[in-house]
């Protein structure tokens, strides 16, 4: 009597079976020319931007990424102004929206009853679809007032009296500034995350999660130890998406950061970041050198990005055990 074949052993047969169809290799090949003609386009639009931003190249080399001095009269150009305020509001929104972005998963997989889990996951997807011009005039109208008569003050009296962090919590209260910006973008940035992470959390096995709480483990327990390491890659990319949005975020960081180019220890202070630098100037550069600092400025910030990316990346190949995972049939 024949024995019925496993569902194993009938994905095995189907993979080492030869096919015989040209669909398999026209298939591989029009993925490959996909992902190949993305790298082309990334570096096509790096050299073009370097191209473009040949004068400043030129003139003010390597200067540029040192220099604190922004002057359009004088033709004076520098962007680490810029480029402080660029990453320190991006890790001030990542601090602060990241935990939060992942309480919510956690609670959107293991914690919420099921009969809302789905009304309030869409709830929260749909503040990914919020233009980033609206989250400026709301962060203008009802955030910056809150924080200038409230959030900041008391952030002084108290923070700001204790050594080594309290610099970061001096000076007047204006509202607009760091503390602003990366606010703003920390509540863009949490959907973001929150989306990645709810679906990485979900794809642990339930068996995983059952075999915790039958050896006496406590829900928290079972999440901390048993979910969350399975899912910590997953999660990992989920931020690093979240940290790439706030880097690039322009209109509601320009409409609540200030735009001082300057460079302060204080959060409170107005800063400037290289997304909203070019939005505020690009359409009145007049002097070539004006337009050739600002294109470099964007070049600048595609490295970064570029940068960060690769760092994430790194992260999460260490953190998947040196290798890339593959999973057996």
């Amino acid at each position: 009597m024949a024995t019925i074949p496993s569902v194993r052993e009938l994905r095995v047969r189907l993979l080492q079976a030869p096919t015989g169809k040209r669909a398999d290799p026209s298939l591989a090949n029009v993925v490959k020319l996909c992902a190949i003609g993305v790298l082309i386009l990334v570096v096509a639009i790096a050299l073009s931007m370097a191209i473009d931003a040949r004068p400043s190249l030129a003139r003010f080399g390597l200067g540029f990424l040192i220099s604190q001095q922004w002057n359009p009269v004088t033709d004076q150009f520098g962007a680490l102004p810029f480029i402080y305020g660029t990453v320190v509001s991006s890790l001030l929104a990542l601090i602060i929206g990241a935990p939060i972005a992942l309480g919510t998963a956690i609670a959107l997989t293991d914690l919420l009853p099921r009969s809302v889990r789905g009304t309030l996951a869409a709830l929260v997807e749909l503040l990914a679809a919020i233009p980033s011009v609206v989250y400026g005039l709301w962060g203008i109208f009802v955030m910056t007032p809150i924080l200038r008569s409230t959030v900041e003050p008391a952030l002084r009296d108290s923070l700001g009296q204790v050594p080594l962090i309290g610099i970061l919590f001096s000076g007047p209260a204006y509202g607009v500034g760091m503390l602003a910006g990366g606010l703003i973008m920390a509540i863009m940035i949490v959907p973001t995350i929150a989306a990645i992470s709810r679906d990485v959390i979900n794809a642990v096995p339930v068996a995983q999660r059952e075999g915790m709480l039958a050896l006496g483990a406590t829900r928290w327990e079972m999440i901390w130890h048993g979910v969350l390491p399975s899912a910590r890659s997953g999660i990992l990319g989920g931020v690093t998406l979240g940290l790439g949005r706030a880097l690039g975020e322009t209109m509601a960081v320009t409409m609540l950061i200030g735009n001082r180019p300057a460079i302060s220890a204080s959060l409170f202070a107005p800063s400037y970041t290289m997304a909203s630098v070019i939005a505020n100037e690009f359409t009145e550069a007049t002097s070539d050198f004006h337009v050739a600092a600002l294109i470099e400025i964007g070049l600048v910030l595609l490295g970064v990005t570029v940068v960060v990316n690769a760092c994430a990346q790194l992260l999460i190949w260490r953190m998947s055990g040196g290798a890339p995972r593959t999973t057996v049939l």
